[in-house]
């Protein structure tokens, strides 16, 4: 499912202005790396857009219960953006595009970069004490060729005052 609403600034592309994707799940490593690209988008007037992609839920035999499934999935996960959304507006003054899409992730990540020519870089968060994370090995490995922007991978360790001096 392609489901794609969206709040926030215009897809349409501002020339020199960089529009920063950030794939966000609530963990601490996906917080600094919105912490990140917020300070980047503040410090260049460029923009955010948040992206979260939920998992499709599979109850063929019970269709009211794969819709209620559905259902809650997308109301926690409008309650999660919102949540980041202020938290943005709280750490950098910049409002972000909200997204939100179900399916596979890389395919969801992929068809979103699509979607608006005018996300310019993905941003994720990883946890080094995990080494590379399931979603950063999956895009550096599986979505590499296929990427037509540039994934910044950030550390989840970074601390808001190391982001605010290399911002």
């Amino acid at each position: 499912m392609n489901d794609t609403p969206s709040s926030g600034p215009s897809s349409d592309h501002i020339a020199g202005q960089v529009k920063f994707l950030v794939c966000v799940d609530g963990s601490a490593p996906s917080k600094v790396a919105v912490h990140y690209a917020c300070r980047r988008a503040k410090t260049t007037n460029g923009r955010v857009a948040l992206l979260h992609v939920t998992q499709p839920v599979d109850f063929r035999q019970w269709s009211g219960v794969e819709e209620m499934m559905r259902e809650e999935r997308r109301d926690e996960a409008e309650t999660l953006l919102n949540e980041i959304a202020a938290d943005v507006n709280a750490f950098a003054g910049v409002m972000p595009q909200l997204m939100l899409r179900e399916g596979r992730i890389g395919d969801e990540i992929l068809g979103a970069i699509d979607d608006d020519p005018s996300i310019d870089l993905l941003c994720v968060g990883s946890n080094p004490a995990e080494g590379r994370g399931k979603l950063v090995s999956f895009l550096a490995g599986h979505l590499a060729g296929r990427l037509t922007i540039p994934l910044v991978v950030i550390p989840g360790t970074l601390s808001d005052e190391k982001i605010i001096n290399i911002t």
